[in-house]
């Protein structure tokens, strides 16, 4: 985040280069440096002539190395931005030419989403001396609470830890997803609003009792009733509930407190670090260690694969998901 801060503020100074290839598994950084790029650079009665889009599924390399020779007429520069470059991946490295010796009134956007250019060869090295590359890397999902209160503080405002985890529970870690939903509640709420559970629900439509988190600390908490309240809403609203969330989300919990036991120093601080979760979290593992042993854990996370397996239609396509769930909870809860 701090990268993109920095070439946000050069491009806004005018402190360009020449190309800017844009790669990497997490496309909405890429999305927002190339479309700030192309609002930004060249004054809007400028952009007729001296802007142009591209898709790779589209051009070859060589339309692209002519478009960006070009000069621009009546501006300083010309940008020319190659969306979905990495349908070009078989023959990108023809760009290597280009990158030695790049249009200097031009400026280059490449857009090459989902993958990276192989660091060893010509194009990478040209483009390290002469351009910016950027490589736009997929968070983990231990990271995403975090960057999601990162992306509100600037627009004044704070998220709880319980709402931040429920967006990534049930979004994942797909930054555009969660980012569209954060810009609605933006809408809807107004300045310094510490967005709470109950906007999620209310605004989003993620059930703040009957989800996955929840369950997740009812399980911890040896909470059955709660448990089964929850999995059998789970039961009742499979399409907003799949059993494949559900199993790796529990999966990596007790994997955690796998973790956990071998601990040899257990304050909050140590926990929160080597676990790579929120401090707010550390007591709900604190409290699932006492109910569930080292050795009950293991025994947990070898049902969990089994039932991961079965999740995905193996050995078991005649039981419904919801029938599953149960099963699986009353394995995990069984002494």
């Amino acid at each position: 985040m701090d990268e993109v801060k920095q070439l946000v503020t050069d491009i806004k100074n005018k402190n360009l280069k020449p190309i800017y290839f844009l790669m990497g598994e997490e496309p909405y950084y890429i999305d927002k440096i190339s479309d700030f790029i192309e609002n930004t650079v060249l004054a809007e009665e400028e952009r007729g002539f001296n802007q142009m889009v591209l898709y790779g599924r589209d051009v070859t390399v060589e339309d692209i190395v002519s478009n960006a020779k070009r000069y621009p007429m009546m501006a300083e520069y010309q940008v020319v931005i190659v969306k979905e470059a990495q349908d070009l991946s078989r023959t990108i490295e023809k760009l290597a030419p280009y990158t030695e010796n790049p249009q200097p009134t031009t400026v280059l956007v490449v857009n090459y989403k989902y993958k990276k250019i192989d660091k060893r060869k010509a194009l990478y090295k040209t483009l390290k001396k002469t351009g910016v590359i950027y490589e736009s890397k997929k968070l983990y999902e231990n990271q995403v609470a975090d960057w999601i209160r990162r992306v509100l503080s600037p627009k004044n405002y704070s998220i709880s830890p319980k709402a931040a985890q429920m967006l990534v529970e049930f979004l994942g870690t797909d930054l555009s997803k969660i980012n569209n939903e954060l810009e609605k509640l933006q809408i809807i709420l107004p300045k310094g609003t510490q967005i709470s559970p109950e906007h999620i629900e209310e605004n989003i439509g993620i059930s703040k009792d009957y989800n996955n988190f929840e369950l997740r600390k009812a399980i911890g908490e040896r909470n059955t009733i709660k448990a089964y309240q929850i999995i059998n809403y789970f039961a009742e609203n499979p399409k907003d509930n799949p059993m494949v969330v559900t199993v790796s989300l529990l999966f990596n919990f007790f994997s955690q407190l796998l973790h956990f036991h071998g601990l040899s120093d257990k304050s909050p601080r140590n926990v929160a670090s080597a676990l790579k979760i929120n401090p707010y979290f550390v007591n709900e593992y604190i409290a699932a260690a006492r109910h569930y042993p080292m050795r009950k854990v293991s025994m947990v996370v070898s049902t969990l694969r089994d039932f991961d397996v079965k999740s995905k239609g193996v050995g078991a396509n005649a039981v419904s998901q919801g029938d599953l769930l149960k099963e699986l909870l009353v394995r995990i809860l069984s002494n």
